[in-house]
């Protein structure tokens, strides 16, 4: 087992050896299951099937997305 330690200002400190056998770079998503907190290394390019799976999980529709468009441009 590998501790972790979390500073005052809420940072974490993941230890090089953790890092490595990941082998992470910068970014991590981090999702939180039954009380978890779980990391996974991150890449910094999605693809669109990947963006449709978060919109889906999301539950945004269509619809939202045109009245999104419709307000934003009422903004500006």
């Amino acid at each position: 087992m590998t501790l972790a330690k979390l500073t005052s200002k809420n940072q974490l400190t993941i230890p090089k050896k953790a890092l490595e056998a990941v082998q992470a770079e910068t970014y991590f998503q981090l999702d939180v299951e039954n009380g978890r907190i779980i990391l996974t290394p991150a890449r910094l390019t999605i693809t669109g099937d990947e963006v449709r799976r978060k919109i889906a999980k999301l539950g945004i529709t269509e619809q939202d997305v045109h009245d999104a468009v419709k307000w934003a441009r009422q903004q500006g």
